[in-house]
């Protein structure tokens, strides 16, 4: 069936301009668009079409990196780095999701304000734990979100509550998982999850390989965020080259089977050539990277050598689920690297920052983040009337000005794969 939305509608082919339509029209037929147009072709005469007047009309945002059990702490231990804040806040929270009824009470929240945000696709970690990773996966596809769920792996460096006795006993819970959730959804997948390499001994990180190729599954976990957990990498893989190439001896990084490495913080030449050349997607955290002290990614260097880059609000490092705040602080932080540490890397554009919310993070999740044709329908409806009423903005500058001011306040609609969602 084929319908529309009218209004002004902004969205990024590439990460160096904007395309913006005002009063326009994006037609679609079921889930899938058609095209954006001035006015409705005559072709189109009849079908249904929903009017935003003067509202804006962008690809909904895709988070790349979040960690669910972590949402009810966020905004704590702030002033720790990354492995004092996992062991004082994370370990001991992520404890409790052995228990279900509390799992259903954090994660029911979770997912409410996720469907509320301005997020329609994420990718997303649970816990170690195979039953309350299960009740995860139901809440999220109850709402109507499309996301990645992953069972974490740890089987050393980590509380014994936390730890699985070994390689063998991990992984027989994950394929346990795999067949239990087999079949059981349409928007909601598994993804390998090993947390990262300090907490995986190799023969896991092997046996996960093997798993994710034999299952045809994606992967995700942490590369190159702090350069004690970097030191970590050096001792327990000696044979690797760098932190990425542990990943890639076990076949997790790349290639076949598409992958997300949050931060990158430090990440060698040799470690991004490597990057690009499997495919590797960036999540650019940029609030967490601030919050636990970890640095600040080199994100221009990453687009200008063609990375595959999005954004990622690392809940609980980071402390707001809004991918609006993740584009402003990605901005704003490599301005900082710009003038503090590296002149040469110039700093994020508003537009860039865009595109990595939407069309850069996007294709991780198939064809997704842009109102180009035959791409997934995915949208948000913002009305920023709060932001306007002293006088009369473009529509960049408006967009400009919800990504620093409105954040997600004014949400008025949301589209995932063509249903409206609210």
């Amino acid at each position: 069936m084929k319908w529309a939305i009218k209004g002004n509608i902004v969205y990024a082919k590439n990460s160096s301009e904007l395309t913006i339509v005002e009063n326009g029209l994006i037609v679609c037929d079921d889930d899938k668009i058609i095209g954006v147009f001035e006015k409705l072709p005559e072709k189109f005469g009849g079908i249904k079409i929903t009017d935003y007047g003067d509202k804006l009309i962008m690809p909904g945002f895709s988070d790349l990196h979040v960690h669910a059990p972590q949402y009810k702490f966020r905004g704590s231990g702030m002033d720790l780095e990354l492995l004092d804040w996992l062991e004082k806040f994370t370990f001991p929270e992520e404890a409790k999701f052995k228990d279900l009824n509390y799992a259903k009470k954090v994660y029911s929240k979770f997912v409410d304000d996720l469907r509320k945000s301005s997020t329609t696709r994420a990718s997303i970690f649970a816990t170690i734990h195979i039953e309350t990773t299960v009740e995860l996966m139901d809440l999220l596809e109850e709402s109507g979100l499309v996301t990645y769920v992953g069972k974490v792996n740890m089987n050393r460096n980590c509380p014994d509550i936390l730890t699985e006795r070994d390689a063998e006993t991990s992984i027989k819970n994950t394929v346990e998982w795999l067949e239990r959730i087999d079949g059981q959804y349409k928007n909601t997948n598994p993804i390998i999850t090993p947390r990262f390499v300090p907490s995986c001994d190799g023969k896991l990180l092997n046996m996960l390989g093997d798993i994710s190729t034999s299952y045809n599954l994606p992967n995700q976990s942490h590369l190159s965020e702090n350069p004690n957990e970097i030191a970590f990498v050096r001792e327990y893989e000696p044979k690797s080259k760098f932190y990425g190439d542990a990943y890639y001896m076990h076949n997790l990084f790349g290639g076949k089977n598409r992958t997300i490495m949050a931060h990158c913080v430090y990440s060698s030449d040799d470690e991004i050539e490597l990057m690009k050349n499997q495919g590797v997607y960036v999540a650019h955290c940029p609030a967490s990277n601030t919050n636990l002290s970890s640095g600040i990614a080199p994100v221009r260097r990453y687009l200008d050598r063609g990375l595959n880059i999005g954004l990622g609000s690392d809940i609980a490092g980071g402390h707001s689920l809004s991918i609006f705040r993740a584009m402003a602080d990605a901005i704003q932080v490599s301005k900082l690297r710009w003038r503090l540490q590296d002149d040469s890397l110039k700093p994020l554009k508003v537009s860039e920052a865009f595109y990595m919310a939407t069309k850069g993070g996007g294709p991780f999740f198939g064809k997704v983040g842009s109102f180009e044709e035959n791409y997934e329908m995915d949208a948000i409806v913002v009305d920023d009337t709060v932001l306007n009423n002293l006088d009369t903005y473009s529509i960049e500058n408006r967009l400009e000005r919800v990504i620093y001011l409105d954040n997600e306040i004014n949400l008025v609609s949301k589209y995932v794969k063509g249903k409206k969602t609210f």
